[in-house]
């Protein structure tokens, strides 16, 4: 299991929840109601209403963003940071003890 926890946009603690190997951080924090992920098309990888930031330390565990990701960052509606990243993309694995994301201030225009 992976321990995710979500930052709001202030840096404050959320909600603590555990993933699944094989289980995307979008739908655990669909599946534990975490508030401020839409994920509007169900992890399809085409609506970016899954947004999430990921600072350096957190980024350096996970692959980097496949290309088809990278173009659909373009279309979130908080600010695009460095550590920008869809969440329906970011899949719990066996050596991913924990991971830490931030919520951005809102995922639909």
């Amino acid at each position: 299991m992976t321990q995710l926890t979500f930052l709001s946009p202030a840096g404050a603690i959320v909600a603590v929840v555990q993933a699944a190997p094989g289980q995307s951080v979008m739908r655990a924090a669909l599946d534990a109601n975490v508030p401020g992920i839409e994920a509007e098309c169900g992890g399809c990888l085409t609506c970016a209403t899954c947004h999430v930031y990921l600072d350096a330390d957190n980024a350096a565990k996970v692959p980097a963003p496949t290309a088809e990701e990278d173009d659909m960052l373009g279309y979130v509606a908080a600010e695009r940071r460095p550590g920008s990243r869809l969440s329906c993309q970011l899949v719990a694995d066996a050596g991913l003890d924990a991971l830490v994301v931030q919520l951005p201030e809102r995922q639909v225009p």
